[in-house]
């Protein structure tokens, strides 16, 4: 077996309730985010969603990609309501601030 590399990044996740009658609810019922962050600088360095096509899912990626969390979740989060308009998009508003709110909690637990 192979020597591990040390670990720069963390991973978080979180999940909400997607909207009923949508794609996403009748394959995954739920909306997922995955963020790897880096916490030297807070900054999201690759991004994940449980989303069904791949368009969708580089499109965030490309959105979330270097932005740094120290900023605070309310530009994002504009973002989002500006160039996503999807029946999931308060779904994947409500995951993003889990995933933020989970960041932080344990990035402050570890001080």
């Amino acid at each position: 077996m192979g020597t591990q590399s040390e670990l720069n990044t963390v991973l978080v996740t979180a999940y909400a309730k997607a909207p009923q009658g949508s794609a996403m609810y009748e394959v995954y019922k739920h909306a997922g985010i995955v963020l790897e962050i880096d916490p030297s600088n807070h900054e999201i360095v690759n991004a994940e969603f449980t989303f069904i096509a791949d368009l969708t899912k580089n499109f965030f990626r490309r959105m979330m990609v270097g932005y740094s969390l120290a900023n605070g979740i309310d530009d994002l989060v504009h973002r989002i309501e500006t160039h996503y308009f999807a029946p999931s998009t308060n779904s994947v508003i409500v995951a993003l601030k889990a995933a933020y709110t989970r960041y932080f909690e344990k990035i402050n637990q570890m001080k």
